[in-house]
């Protein structure tokens, strides 16, 4: 069987692999058996290969970690646990904003906090979409039975929803900014992604407690691990099924909150006692 992650990897940054191989001082023939044959490279070159293509080596050779050492390598790749969002120092929101170069993604309901506490927060996105850097934000519809549930679970009705219509003023100044796309999702969010090139902060949800008081996540992502790989791929998932049409462009903001509350109301009672 072929490794054809490997050969589209290569391919994507305009490698044949004989050039790998040249790259990593290896026989051509060499290189050819690890897509070919899907031959396992050694360490060395799998780190060098890894580098090379800017993919994790869990992605590019599945099985060649044991299942205990891919566990302490996912175990390194938390570089810290907050105990509530808020506890996330405003110092580390800076330099991962600062530092991106290659994208920075937000994939969340609202996520009001972070213009609020970055005034300049739109000014940067928008100097670093300008200079390369893709940038993708991912916002709940307001309309959405996923947003009007998330305001009855944290016991703020209707006010999710108007956050989210604030935090649109904010980013309302980056929709026609190359580099630039903002989406909105329709999504049972189970974290906020905050994703910064090759670290990431995750907020998870939990029921009944508001995102700022939900644990958070520090990832890192390294070239052998999968936990980074993991939210990285919700977020891609989200992504790829949001849609770029504002609300008061496809007639929803109107309908809002008649559409949404209401109902979501009296499909939930606040007398339920079964487990989530």
């Amino acid at each position: 069987m072929a490794n054809d992650r490997l050969r589209d990897a290569l391919l994507r940054h305009g490698l044949t692999p004989a050039a790998a191989a040249e790259h990593l001082g290896v026989d051509p023939k060499t290189a050819e058996r690890w897509i070919t044959q899907d031959r396992v490279p050694y360490p060395r070159h799998r780190h060098a290969l890894a580098a090379l293509v800017r993919e994790s080596e869990a992605y590019l050779w599945p099985d060649a970690l044991s299942p205990e050492r891919a566990m302490q390598v996912g175990q390194s790749e938390v570089v810290d646990v907050y105990p509530a969002r808020s506890a996330v120092p405003a110092a580390l929101w800076r330099r991962l904003i600062d530092q991106a170069e290659g994208q920075i993604g937000i994939l969340v309901y609202a996520g009001l906090f972070l213009p609020e506490q970055q005034p300049r927060l739109v000014p940067t996105l928008k100097s670093k979409a300008q200079g390369g850097t893709q940038m993708r934000i991912l916002l709940g519809r307001p309309a959405s039975a996923a947003v009007a549930q998330r305001g009855v679970d944290e016991s703020i009705g209707e006010a999710m929803a108007s956050k989210i219509f604030n935090v649109m003023a904010f980013y309302s100044g980056l929709r026609r900014v190359d580099g630039v796309e903002i989406r909105f999702h329709d999504t049972t969010l189970y974290n906020s992604i905050y994703w910064f090139d090759d670290e990431m902060l995750v907020n998870t949800h939990v029921y009944g407690v508001p995102a700022a008081h939900a644990p958070a996540m520090h990832l890192r992502r390294l070239s052998g691990g999968d936990l980074f790989q993991t939210y990285a791929a919700s977020f891609e998932q989200v992504f790829a099924s949001a849609d770029a049409t504002w609300p008061e462009e496809d007639g929803k903001l109107a309908a809002w909150p008649a559409s949404s509350t209401t109902t979501t109301r009296t499909r939930r009672s606040p007398t339920r006692s079964s487990p989530r």
